[in-house]
């Protein structure tokens, strides 16, 4: 597996103009792995837009490596890096603690309550105590805990994105702070396959920076 990060070539409108909404990136991000079109095959992915001193990156977790040339087509040339990350699922052990960053699609399924083997209907959550709520109670399943006074939101609000052309609001809320590790297997999927709903189109993936004990 890789970790592959390129810097967004922002400033280019030629570029920008062609990436919207979501759906944009979902399709720059497939199309950065030729040989599974050609193969008519899809793998696992998780993907991310970061902000860091006013520069834009779109971080990449995949089963194999993407293709450079793709991969920089709305990016800035050159700015391509990839690291194995199986050195990073390799050195974690039960109890480290890392400083953490997540995006993630925080929903709730409601219940018809006069139909209650029917699918419930998903909303977003919209308050931040229920926006905190929901990672807390995701974070033993996942391989990890958190104290309360160790978790922040970063930024939350809603992304475009467009199914036809229907335009849909996702809601979107990014998290940081400090995590340990309870159960190393668990943990190691969670990187992997990431958290919650909507991860083809930029949500679920958690990134970890060793804290020094």
């Amino acid at each position: 597996m890789y970790l592959t990060r390129v810097k967004l070539d922002k400033d280019n409108r030629y570029k920008m103009r062609n990436l919207t909404h979501l759906g944009d990136f979902h399709s720059w991000v497939e199309e950065s792995f030729p040989e599974e079109i050609q193969q008519k095959k899809r793998t696992r992915k998780l993907w991310r837009l970061d902000s860091l001193k006013s520069n834009i990156y779109l971080l990449l977790v995949s089963e194999t490596l993407p293709n450079k040339e793709k991969l920089e087509k709305y990016a800035i040339p050159n700015s391509f890096e990839s690291k194995d990350y199986h050195l990073l699922l390799d050195s974690i052990n039960e109890g480290d603690q890392y400083y953490f960053q997540l995006t993630a699609n925080p929903t709730k399924s409601l219940k018809d309550q006069n139909n209650p083997t029917k699918r419930g209907r998903v909303v977003p959550l919209l308050s931040v105590e229920d926006q905190i709520q929901y990672l807390f109670e995701r974070s033993d399943k996942h391989g990890f805990s958190i104290k309360p006074n160790d978790i922040t939101i970063k930024d939350r609000g809603f992304k475009d994105f467009y199914r036809g052309n229907k335009r849909l609001n996702i809601i979107s809320v990014t998290y940081q702070g400090i995590l340990t590790v309870k159960d190393k297997q668990k943990f190691e999927q969670t990187l992997i396959k990431g958290i919650g709903s909507k991860k083809a189109y930029g949500f679920g993936l958690l990134t970890v920076i060793a804290k020094e004990q």
